[in-house]
């Protein structure tokens, strides 16, 4: 290697699992001073400190401060998601002639790759100062029947912090029998570090959404955003629109949908903006994938306690989670997620900060 790498990687010590398995925590900074700390537990991102228009530095993703609080009670802050992000109605799909059935975790429905899903697992680590950027890869196989998928799926994930203060996912995946593959990430990000996320701006590059049934499973439609709570074409607070009397919205508590993406499949597109105007924090979705979920904390109580004590309560986090249709492999007019051996499932996420002055 040539030259010297801009930023750094760290490890250190997070904690351990009941079983003694040992958890640590990988720090990575760039040469701006931004800086993402991220477990081999669960691909979790426990802290996001990027600048505002002043240069101050701030975490914009909710969570907790320790390894115990994570495994006792996580609503999916920061993690890697997987298998199959978001929702299978039922539990149950149909692969060829083969009935597969999986754990109903969220109602009566199959959320996040079930009881133990990828952001419950300790991933091999690796830490890689390269000199593009900082890039912790973890690595993990999940057996054949694993939650009741089919399959002996190996998966790779790739976070990287540039000099641009972009976070960079990349996920790569294989498999020896057909099966369903959808991984995305879930952190709630708060850009002004606290408060209720209501007054944050929104864009999201759709002209459609995925109207849900009363437990979330997408009806099959592609409904036009416009005229509708869910028309984010032009930037809109989130708080604007999300106590209309609509159904979708009771729903869902508020936001809890995926839009369909105006990209072509596995095209690098920007998905989504969003502007904390107080802090003058932008935040810029980018991914390969066809679909964004826009989740607006509506199941957030205080009951979480969070990092420095502070309870995250209802809509003070947000999630965008770029991935796959939920409900897909039930929907066969939905872009297919089934892996095949011999082929390579890919998807790149980026979550770019920048300021407004």
């Amino acid at each position: 290697m040539t030259g010297q790498a801009l930023g750094s990687i760290t490890k250190a010590n997070f904690g351990k699992l009941a079983d003694g398995t040992p958890v640590h925590v990988f720090t990575l900074k760039n040469a701006k001073g931004a800086e993402a700390r991220i477990t081999d537990y669960g691909g979790i991102v426990v802290s996001l400190k990027v600048p505002d228009r002043k240069g101050d530095l701030a975490d914009v993703v909710l969570g907790y401060d320790t390894l115990d609080a994570y495994v006792a009670k996580n609503p999916y802050f920061g993690c890697l998601v997987g298998r199959y992000g978001n929702r299978i109605a039922k539990g149950r799909f149909k692969l060829g002639d083969t009935l597969c059935s999986l754990a109903t975790n969220n109602g009566p429905n199959h959320l996040h790759g079930g009881i133990k899903g990828f952001d419950k697992v300790v991933w091999q680590a690796a830490a890689v100062n390269s000199e593009a950027a900082p890039t912790l890869v973890l690595t993990h196989v999940s057996p054949d029947g694993d939650e009741g998928y089919p399959g002996s799926l190996s998966v790779k994930a790739l976070y990287s912090l540039t000099e641009d203060n972009a976070l960079k996912i990349e996920f790569v995946a294989t498999t020896d029998k057909p099966t369903v593959c959808n991984l995305t990430h879930h952190s709630y990000f708060n850009l002004a570090g606290s408060g209720d996320i209501l007054k944050h701006s929104v864009m999201i590059a759709a002209d459609q959404f995925l109207p849900v049934d009363a437990t979330l499973i997408p009806t099959g439609e592609l409904r036009p955003v416009k005229g509708t709570p869910f028309d984010f074409t032009k930037p809109t607070a989130i708080g604007a629109r999300i106590n209309d009397k609509d159904e979708q919205l009771a729903f869902g508590n508020g936001y809890d949908h995926n839009w369909i993406l105006r990209k072509k499949q596995g095209e690098l597109c920007l998905a989504a903006r969003v502007i904390d105007h107080a802090t003058g924090r932008v935040m810029d979705v980018f991914t390969t994938d066809p679909g964004l979920q826009f989740y607006t904390g509506n199941f957030l109580d205080g009951s979480n306690v969070g990092k420095g004590g502070v309870p995250c309560k209802f809509r003070t986090g947000f999630c965008m989670e770029p991935q796959h249709y939920p409900d897909s492999p039930n929907k066969p007019a939905f872009p297919s997620t089934t892996l095949l051996p011999g082929q390579t499932y890919r998807h790149t996420v980026i979550y770019k900060f920048s300021v407004r002055k």
